[in-house]
């Protein structure tokens, strides 16, 4: 993710009007700073393969909620997220015809960009703490780690998983078995 120039902060009305371009599609509002994800295979390797095992095992059995790829989230004035997966309970989730920004997830998960890590373990986990989400998880594709956040994993130390990807789920982790 790099930041684009603007010349003061960006509130999230302003922010989600701004016209749909192939930049501002890969956008989020960071603290009113306008942030542009620029993934590379890597990420979309892995966030696809995480995405994949969430959504075959939400579809597994009913009440598994339902797995979704980038969507605007509205945190506050300020910031507005595209987790790269996100995942909704049971009867949670937007319907198709939902509007956009939609509601905080119930687990988002942030795949490692080159550029955009520093916001996804800094502003970005600060305000998903501070607006409740129920679980955030910090895929490292550097450390080849999973860093589970939010209450059920208070204390917990991040986990290593294993694939030719590195994106096969491989732990107890959410984020790494893909099952929320």
């Amino acid at each position: 993710m790099e930041a684009m120039p603007v010349a003061e902060r960006m509130s999230a009305e302003e922010f989600l009007a701004l016209p749909v371009t192939d930049r501002t599609r890969f956008a989020s509002l960071v603290e009113g700073e306008v942030v542009v994800n620029d993934p590379r295979p890597l990420h979309n390797y892995v966030t696809a393969d995480l995405e994949f095992a969430l959504q075959t095992w939400a579809r597994a059995q009913p009440g598994r909620g339902r797995a979704m790829i980038p969507l605007d989230v509205l945190l506050d004035d300020r910031n507005v997220f595209k987790p790269d997966i996100l995942w909704y309970a049971e009867g949670r989730a937007p319907t198709r015809h939902s509007e956009s920004p939609s509601a905080l997830p119930d687990l988002a998960v942030e795949v490692r960009s080159p550029s955009t890590w520093r916001y996804d373990i800094g502003a970005k986990k600060a305000a998903y703490e501070r607006h409740g989400l129920p679980e955030l998880s910090l895929v490292d594709t550097v450390l080849r780690r999973c860093r589970p956040s939010g209450a059920p994993f208070r204390g917990q130390r991040s986990s290593t998983w294993r694939s030719n990807s590195g994106a096969t789920p491989g732990s107890s982790r959410r984020c790494c078995r893909a099952s929320p």
